[in-house]
């Protein structure tokens, strides 16, 4: 079941198939010992960190302009988020040769989108300022999943998780994207008068809580993991976003992810990217799974 629910968070049907186990010895853009290998190997904090992500994305009006009009969320929200999952999959535990293939063309497709917000802001999916909010956001989602959710990070894990995005942040043009938690705090500081409430956010939420995401018994989180995933969204955000008691939490459901996701960390599923990558790497395609 747990092979099953991993694979459905980024295959999809005629898809791109990654072998993740080749070329055999090449390294990653981030090394095994890595904060980075050991938080995107759980899938609970890759599907709520995910959620967050584009929660805060959405909140950026230029971003969600270009997110909403320019992409399949609307449509095909389920194909949407594989897209992204893969990617992110492909940049943490892909060959370096291969991350950087995926990377450039990612590069291309943003260099063919541009347009104009609602008030008539234009905007560039190049933009630096956007690539590195779109870069932040995903970097503190992904690791505020893990650390929430699965399990506590010190501060300095905290900031070498930040850190190790780095060489691939550049890749994606983000080049001034944190590497620590400060800069972090600093650039949401900065960005937080630019965020605002959209009813796109909702329209959002609404499909991830309606679309069937996983197969089987694991669908039944789906709602309580996508309000765990408005629960990470930083205070002050949520405040301007509208995101009322309504979308937060209910009472027990973040011991049960919590369980959920606890368990699933030690869980090597020998088929996921995660085990691929170490097999590559020649190590036991269980050797995250038992290393911290």
């Amino acid at each position: 079941m747990l092979t099953r629910s991993v694979r459905n968070l980024i295959e999809t049907p005629g898809g791109p198939r990654i072998d993740f186990t080749a070329p055999a010895g090449e390294p990653a853009l981030a090394a095994p010992d890595s904060v980075s290998w050991w938080v995107f190997k759980n899938p609970v904090a890759l599907f709520v960190g995910g959620i967050t992500a584009v929660i805060l994305e959405l909140a950026e009006p230029r971003v969600r302009s270009g997110v909403w009009d320019h992409s399949s969320f609307r449509t095909d929200p389920l194909t949407r988020l594989k897209r992204t999952g893969l990617a992110a999959m492909v940049t943490v535990y892909g060959a370096r040769s291969v991350a950087e293939k995926m990377i450039a063309g990612v590069g291309r497709q943003h260099a063919r989108v541009a347009g104009s917000t609602p008030d008539g802001t234009a905007y560039r999916a190049t933009d630096t300022e956007l690539l590195d909010w779109v870069q932040a956001t995903a970097s503190f989602s992904f690791l505020e999943a893990y650390h929430t959710l699965v399990s506590p990070l010190s501060d300095a894990e905290k900031d070498r998780f930040y850190a190790e995005a780095a060489p691939a942040a550049r890749l994606y043009g983000a080049a001034g994207a944190p590497t620590s938690r400060a800069q972090w705090e600093g650039q949401l500081a900065a960005m937080l008068p630019r965020l605002e409430r959209s009813e796109i956010v909702l329209e959002f939420l609404g499909l991830m809580r309606e679309t069937r995401l996983a197969p089987g018994p694991v669908s039944r989180l789906q709602r309580p993991l996508i309000r765990a995933a408005v629960g990470l969204v930083p205070p002050e955000v949520r405040e301007r976003l509208g995101l009322g008691r309504e979308w937060m939490p209910r009472p027990l459901e973040l011991p049960m992810i919590r369980l959920a996701g606890r368990v699933s960390d030690r869980i090597a599923v020998l088929e996921a990217p995660p085990a691929q990558a170490c097999m590559r790497m020649g190590l036991p395609g269980d050797w995250l799974y038992r290393r911290r």
